[in-house]
Formats: structure tokens, sequence, C-alpha cells
């Protein structure tokens, strides 16, 4: 078992001797780590090329690649720790908090774009005599940004190295804060996903009511529904598994075997990893509506 020291900050180097080889996992993230790479660097490319005719849909754009690239160039670090195992030191700490801050930047970023979809769609002439759009999206993006940083740092010590089992994985026998699950399961997921909902769902329902179906407003239904499955699809078995995990009972001899939950988790983080390469979708549709 774990111990839950209070003196955390001399957390230099402790031997991982706990880590097993996970090629599987390692072949996973190599995939996403490539394809989010070429997919994210493109849109990066062309957004800066292009930042003269930026709207606030762009900038929410662009702080969603941003959130995507920040992810994704840290990847190699959780696929050699697949293959080579890194030691439990305060960078696999730096590491957990940089994967999650970046894939919470995205869930409130989409967040923030399709409420500002819904709002075009359903108040266009009050939505488009609004002033100063773009900047007010560059201030959004900021907050979300802090906001994401001052919860990291409010629990920081939740993923020192001594409550770490590996470089990417907690010890099950210390379980998150109560506190800190809230916020993860209420703020970071459930109030951005029932926003989601309710936004797309009136898009769509707008739309189609639409007697007068252009190939534009064709598009845009596909492309709200498409981000909607996408975004229930990547996030919602990762916070399943949060609570699955906290709840779960751990047995005596826990560090010998993989908990149906624990490999749950595993699978979980990954495929909300794959979500930097779904958002390809929004930029492809985007840029060529914009930059063709």
């Amino acid at each position: 078992m774990c111990n839950d020291t209070t003196n955390t900050t001399n957390t230099t180097n402790i031997t991982n001797s706990n880590c097993k080889v996970e090629p599987l996992q390692g072949v996973g993230y190599s995939v996403v780590f490539l394809l989010g790479f070429l997919v994210n660097a493109s849109a990066l490319r062309v957004f800066i090329a292009k930042r003269h005719f930026w709207t606030d849909t762009h900038v929410y754009m662009f702080n969603l690649a941003i959130a995507d690239s920040a992810l994704i160039l840290f990847l190699p670090f959780r696929v050699w720790d697949a293959f080579f195992c890194l030691p439990r030191t305060v960078l696999c700490t730096v590491l957990i908090f940089i994967h999650f801050i970046n894939m919470y930047a995205s869930i409130m970023t989409t967040t923030a774009i399709s409420v500002q979809r819904y709002l075009l769609i359903s108040f266009p002439l009050q939505a488009r005599s609004w002033r100063k759009r773009k900047e007010i999206a560059f201030a959004v993006c900021l907050v979300l940004w802090g906001l994401l940083v001052t919860v990291c740092a409010v629990f920081r010590k939740d993923n020192y190295p001594p409550k770490l089992w590996t470089c990417y994985e907690r010890c099950k026998n210390l379980p998150l804060k109560p506190e800190f699950l809230v916020i993860l399961l209420l703020l970071g997921f459930l109030t951005p996903l029932l926003i989601i909902v309710f936004c797309s769902s009136r898009i769509i329902y707008i739309l189609l009511k639409d007697n007068n179906k252009s190939e534009e407003k064709r598009s845009t239904i596909g492309i709200v529904t498409t981000n909607m499955v996408v975004f229930i699809f990547c996030y919602t078995p990762i916070h399943i598994s949060f609570l699955v995990n906290y709840f779960s009972k751990v047995p005596p001899n826990w560090q010998s075997v993989y908990l149906p939950a624990h490999m749950f988790l595993l699978v979980a983080e990954w495929i909300a990893s794959t979500n930097c390469c779904f958002d390809s979708i929004s930029y492809f549709f985007l840029l060529k509506r914009f930059y063709s």
C-alpha cells in the first residue's frame, strides 16, 4: 500500500518498481500522438497565417487547438512510460496536471463554442450587434485557463509522487479528495455536458424547422451533431471511471492485480485523449468555410 505522507516536498526520486511494461498503451498513445500532431500542427499553421481575418469563433477554435496541441506534445512521455517506465518524480506530477489541464481546457472551450453558436443562431441580430466580440472571446479563454491552473494549484498535493503507484497512476488506497472529485465531475463535466446538449439540440431544432435548408445549414447541423456525439463519447467514460474508482473496494493485494475499475480508467483515459484528433472535424469545416 502507498503511504499518505504529509511531508511531500522531498519527492525528487522514488523508485518505480511497481511499473509494468504496457506495449498496448504505448502503441495506442503513439497513434494518438502522430495523428493529433499532424492535425493540430496544420490547424495552428493556418490559424496563425490567417490571424488578421479572425472572428470570435476563430479565437475559440485557436484556443481549442492550443489545448489539444499541448496535450499532444507531452504524450511522448506517456509512450515512454508505457514501454520503459518513468521514475516517480515531480515530473510525473507536472505531466499529470498538464494532461488534465489541457483536457479540461478543451472541454471548457468546446462549451464556449457551443454557447457562441447557439447565440448566433438563436439571436442572430442581437449577437452580431455586440461590440468587441473577439476581445470577449480572448477574455473568456484567459479566464478558463486561469481557473484551471488555480484548481490544480490548490489540489497539487493530490498527485505528488508519494501518492502515485506509477508515474501516471494514483495509488488506489489513496482516493482523490471528495471536493476535488466534485469539481471534476460537476463543474468539469456535467455542467459543460448539459450546456452542450442544450445548445446543440436547440441549434439543430432551429435549423431543421427552417424550410430553407441551404448547404451551409445542413453542414452546420452535421458539425454540431458530430461535435456533441464526440464530446459525449470521449469524455463520459473517464468521468464514470473517476466515480467507479473512488467507490470501488481495494483488496489487500491490489498491487499485484489489475482491478477491473483500474483497467476501465486506463481505457477511458485513452478514449479521452483521442478527442484532440476528433476536434479536427471542427477545424476542417471552419477553415474550409472561411479560408477557401
